[in-house]
């Protein structure tokens, strides 16, 4: 006689599937230069993986924040050239929201050590801290119980 599926139970290697997660750019987009050199080359990597014109992402970020963004300024935002002219956060958060362009949050978050995941899964990262936390704090009571030894009899 063969066993039947569990319907509750996920299988494995059928119903998994791995969380999406923020990716970087590759190392040759974002390495070496001068930090304004590299903010310039993510810039346009970004615009051109959008698929989208210069135009099209400049008027979608006009609309975003409800002032004028020109094609030109994007144009000098992805110049290495033009060190007079740089993103303003706002703008910077504008390109990611009209190119959807999440690698932009990662280059950001590499300098600090960090990564960017989606808030979907804030809470399965913070209870991995909470668990990370406790074993420490048992890792130190274990070690203080070692110390102490006879002295709680």
């Amino acid at each position: 006689m063969t066993k039947r599926r569990d319907p509750h139970t996920l299988d494995l290697f059928r119903d998994y599937a791995p969380p999406e997660v923020v990716p970087a750019f590759e190392p040759e987009i974002s390495r070496g230069g001068t930090l304004d050199v590299k903010i310039s080359r993510v810039l346009s990597e970004a615009m051109a993986r959008s698929g989208k014109t210069r135009a099209e992402i400049a008027a979608e970020m006009s609309d975003y924040l409800s002032q004028r963004v020109t094609e030109n300024m994007l144009d000098c935002y992805a110049s290495p050239a033009r060190r007079d002219q740089k993103i303003t956060l706002e703008r910077l958060i504008a390109l990611v929201d009209a190119t959807e362009c999440n690698e932009l949050l990662n280059f950001i978050c590499e300098f600090f050590g960090f990564v960017a995941v989606p808030a979907r899964y804030a809470e399965v990262i913070r209870l991995w801290q909470t668990e990370e936390k406790l074993a420490e704090l048992e890792r130190h009571r274990a070690a203080l119980r070692g110390r102490v030894g006879g002295l709680l009899k």
